[in-house]
């Protein structure tokens, strides 16, 4: 038999490539319209998921990718803890 663990994938709404999931990140929308980052995965709501890069995220800010996704606004300082997440994952 095959023991090998199949690994879940996930599509980047920025980039359209499927990839690992722990190699992206989940932003998710709460039924009360509050939208969080969701680094375990487990939040409930809708949810959306981005690669963790620099020029990924500036795409995904640059073309509104997040908001058309998750059908809300999305405020500038969620790019900004994105972009530092991101700063604390190359260090």
């Amino acid at each position: 038999m095959n023991n090998r663990k199949k690994i879940p994938m996930r599509k980047c709404v920025a980039t359209g490539e499927m990839k690992p999931k722990k190699e992206l990140i989940r932003i998710v929308r709460s039924k009360e319209g509050e939208v969080s980052l969701d680094p375990t995965g487990k939040k409930s709501g809708r949810g959306a998921y981005l690669t963790l890069d620099r020029d990924v995220i500036e795409l995904a800010k640059k073309k509104n990718v997040l908001a058309n996704h998750l059908s809300t606004q999305i405020d500038s300082s969620l790019y900004e803890q994105l972009l530092e997440l991101v700063n604390k994952e190359k260090n």
